[in-house]
């Protein structure tokens, strides 16, 4: 079982849990070599905070299990956890696993 205290102190964090959102809701799955989606610069883009906040704060959502990220080439996508998500959800249903 995952740590849900590492979890929602991931979370807990205003601009952590919007860039949390964001990769959760645009995350396909597959990444092409002219497609930046979900890279961590493209994520940074979309905030304004700089490079090595969000750097930052990815470190912490992994940390969390929350997101896993891929280098590919000098790009580094991230990821939900969906398996992880799935977790939490039974966890706040209070379904035992």
């Amino acid at each position: 079982m995952a740590d849900m205290a590492k979890v929602f102190k991931a979370l807990g964090d205003p601009t952590r849990l919007a860039i949390y959102d964001l990769i959760r809701t645009t995350d396909n799955g597959s990444y092409h070599d002219d497609d930046v989606a979900n890279s961590i610069s493209w994520i940074a883009s979309r905030f304004n905070v700089s490079l090595s906040t969000v750097s930052h704060h990815i470190k912490e959502l992994k940390n969390a299990g929350l997101i896993r990220c891929d280098k590919q080439g000098q790009t580094v996508y991230c990821s939900a956890d969906r398996e992880l998500v799935a977790e939490v959800q039974r966890f706040m249903a209070g379904v035992q696993t």
